[in-house]
């Protein structure tokens, strides 16, 4: 779904694998990845996977979707001396239903708890580029076959204990021996997990895995304490440079700065997450200062805080695609000349425009920041008489009525703008909003729908259209075929080529459409400074955060 997320940027998955040493989430109710939650789960060759979506509304920043923007830290004003005891308080939308990482869908936990409170052996930059974290250094054998971490040391839980190497290898084998846990099918090609020595941890492939190091950034890499007791749904014990010291359901959750950090310390001594779900109070927010931070800026308000005293406007980049998908497995959508039309129908930038003009067109599956990337906006661009003329010959010739069921998390003027240009090419579309919760039983689990409409935030999710099993019954074996080749591919420009060719394909084939990818505004007070302004939907690494006195 679209929690969740989300959807950010991806620069290219591959750069760094071999030359470096929803919402309401749930556990995912088929094989394979999730939707719009974490990390997006990719289909193992010859196997479906499962992804995640990510609700967010849609009145905020055209609720995520990439753009161009800038994806280095904030730049607001951060003159004065940076105040170690101060706490910064951020508004986000999205708030996770519990706090289990493991089980627990939902992008809204990793946008606060990963990096924050839980580390991988590597981790991604908003930019997405591979940075080791608990791991020093890695090494990838030239095969692809092999991949050596050495540990970093010294480093400890928040509750005092210090990491092994032997926890490693618990955490990741947990992952991917559980088929229930978040994030399994992305160890599918692991067939080992050692430690042949206290700092090395050794992960041997029974095949070469394109994606695997983008894969161990996510929930399928974090490490946990073996030996832990906590209950993960209310509580964490990471090795972040955060801890969690509460979390009040339908209000806020707030971080506190762990003294005992193996690495550098956070520069703030806490942050406080508000979760503030309506844009106009959002915005008052940001005025009023009782944020510092506010995320995912509504761009259809966003002139409110113009010339605001105090306050810039960051534009950020993602990988938020707003998707308008066609259930493929239901009439009429069985007819490729009906999914054509639908296609040909929707005027990308109207529909940009209403939405406050944050987004950009995408014309495929694939955005502009994901390996596979190809501007692909003149397949199906749009063409209303061609529309009619398609609709005519599959037999409608103004009598097609559809029903489009999405979140109302998501702003009304989405479907209002889609309810206006079908109806100009005979179609009558009924629009149904309903809360998250209802959207995941009727769409994502039972595939009860004609159309939906969802964020997918998630970057490196391109795998949900190799999956024939995921909720819009898209079924292909050239893209699965082109898919897994991809993943199996060592060299990064071959993983790239195979995966433009199957995006091709999917755009070509119409199972959705693809009406925007999202670029993301964020309202930062002066004196704040390392803030996070590019994939703030999936990812909020705060250890740069700092604020003057």
């Amino acid at each position: 779904m679209s929690d969740s997320n989300t959807v950010a940027d991806r620069v290219d998955r591959f750069s760094s694998d071999r030359d470096s040493p929803a919402e309401r989430p749930r556990a995912d109710p088929r094989p394979g990845p999730l939707v719009a939650v974490d990390d997006p789960p990719r289909p193992s060759p010859g196997r479906p996977h499962q992804v995640r979506t990510l609700p967010l509304t849609a009145t905020v920043a055209a609720l995520l979707l990439v753009v161009t923007a800038c994806s280095s830290p904030s730049s607001p004003d951060g003159s004065g001396t940076p105040d170690a005891d101060a706490t910064v308080t951020v508004g986000l939308v999205l708030e996770p239903s519990d706090l289990d990482i493991r089980s627990t869908a939902g992008i809204a936990l990793d946008q606060v708890l990963i990096d924050n409170v839980y580390q991988g052996l590597v981790g991604r930059t908003q930019d997405n580029e591979i940075r080791d974290v608990l791991a020093e250094s890695h090494t990838v054998s030239d095969d692809g076959l092999t991949y050596t971490f050495t540990l970093h040391d010294g480093v400890t839980f928040h509750d005092g204990a210090t990491m092994t190497a032997d926890d490693v290898v618990w955490s990741l084998s947990q992952v991917k021996d559980d088929a229930t846990l978040a994030n399994h099918a992305d160890l599918a090609a692991v067939s080992t997990i050692t430690a042949p020595t206290a700092d090395t941890v050794v992960l041997t492939l029974s095949r070469p895995d394109s994606s695997l190091l983008f894969d161990l950034t996510g929930r399928a890499g974090l490490v946990l304490q073996q030996s832990a007791t906590n209950d993960l749904s209310t509580s964490a014990n990471g090795t972040g440079p955060f801890e969690l010291t509460s979390w009040r359901q339908g209000d806020n959750l707030q971080l506190g700065r762990f003294d005992d950090y193996w690495g550098s310390p956070a520069k703030v001594a806490g942050v406080t997450f508000r979760y503030i779900t309506d844009g106009s109070a959002a915005i008052n927010a940001s005025i009023s200062g009782d944020v510092d931070v506010q995320t995912a800026v509504d761009a259809t308000l966003s002139s409110q805080l113009d010339g605001v005293d105090g306050i810039t406007l960051e534009t950020g980049k993602t990988t938020d695609k707003y998707t308008l998908a066609f259930n493929n497995a239901v009439a009429p959508f069985t007819d490729p000349s009906v999914r054509e039309a639908l296609r040909l129908a929707i005027d990308n930038d109207a529909l940009i425009a209403a939405v406050g003009g944050a987004g950009v067109d995408q014309g495929g599956p694939i955005p502009e920041l994901d390996p596979g990337y190809a501007d692909l906006t003149s397949v199906d661009a749009y063409d209303p008489d061609e529309a009619e003329r398609l609709l005519a010959e599959a037999g409608h010739d103004g009598d097609l009525s559809l029903t489009l069921e999405y979140p109302n998390v998501y702003s009304p003027s989405i479907g209002d703008v889609l309810t206006t240009q079908l109806k100009a090419v005979g179609i009558t579309l009924t629009v149904q909003q309903v809360d998250f919760s209802t959207w995941l039983d009727d769409v994502y689990t039972n595939g009860d729908f004609e159309l939906s409409m969802v964020n997918h935030a998630e970057t490196h999710d391109f795998g949900n259209w190799a999956n024939p099993d995921y909720y819009w019954g898209y079924d292909s074996a050239p893209v699965q075929r082109l898919y897994a080749e991809s993943i199996a591919a060592t060299d990064p420009q071959v993983a790239d080529e195979k995966l433009a060719a199957a995006a091709e394909i999917v755009s070509e084939d119409a199972p959705a459409e693809w009406l925007y990818t999202a670029t993301t505004l964020t309202a930062v007070h002066d004196g704040v400074t390392g803030f996070p302004t590019s994939s703030t939907t999936t990812r909020l690494d705060l250890a740069d955060l700092a604020k003057a006195e």
